[in-house]
């Protein structure tokens, strides 16, 4: 199970947002401005090389300022850790599914997600939900800046680190935008959205995904579906 992070299993309302633009200014020496960067699927890199060419940046200058964005995005992150506590929330039905297949000795769950791993650990760190997640498997957008490159990275760390050998067809990817199912069917996995993030319902539906969901509050059908 490779579980998205943002708008899936938690959200820090705009706690992540306003770090990528303190980044930015940091890095900079100015604000960035106010930029219209549609955040949901991407991954962190990603993401600061849209502000960075917004602001106003050559596509060579911005390449060459990313790694400081990122690094800086990282520090800000950690320091609004609190933040993101007091700020944020987990999305209804996670805690009980994460619960109910940490316990299950078939599945190894993670995550595949477009933040960073310092990023990720942070946000998932400040609602505890790394205690169900082996975090070590998961995917980042630390590892590639192309979301579609990751469910083999995952792969590859399962059976490294944990002599899993898995294929694709043994995964399931959730998420809740239409990066992730594009995600999975690059890697060869199985989808399930869930319309608890930034797409409506009937957005995703236009997404063909193996499954889709409108959350995880149905525990019972969740489960069901994710050890099939």
């Amino acid at each position: 199970m490779l579980w998205d992070v943002d708008g899936t299993l938690l959200r820090s309302n705009g706690v992540a947002q306003r770090a990528f633009d303190v980044a930015a200014e940091h890095v900079l020496g100015r604000p960035p401005g106010e930029h219209e960067v549609r955040m949901s699927g991407k991954t962190d890199p990603l993401i600061a090389l849209e502000i960075l060419l917004f602001a106003g940046l050559s596509e060579e200058e911005a390449h060459e300022r990313l790694p400081e964005v990122v690094e800086r995005l990282e520090t800000e992150l950690a320091e609004a850790r609190e933040l993101v506590r007091e700020q944020g929330h987990v999305m209804p039905g996670v805690e009980t599914v994460l619960a109910e297949l940490h316990d299950d000795p078939g599945v190894v769950q993670s995550v595949l997600t477009g933040n960073t791993a310092a990023n990720a650990a942070v946000k998932l760190e400040a609602f505890a939900l790394d205690r169900w997640l082996d975090v070590e498997v998961g995917a980042f957008g630390s590892d590639d800046s192309d979301r579609e490159q990751l469910v083999p990275i995952a792969l590859d760390r399962v059976r490294r680190l944990r002599g899993r050998d898995l294929g694709p067809e043994d995964v399931w990817v959730v998420g809740d935008t239409p990066r992730d199912l594009a995600c999975a069917r690059a890697g060869g996995a199985r989808c399930l959205l869930v319309a608890t993030g930034r797409y409506s319902l009937d957005e995703l539906e236009a997404e063909d995904a193996d499954e889709l969901l409108p959350d995880l509050t149905d525990t019972d059908r969740v489960l069901k579906l994710l050890r099939s």
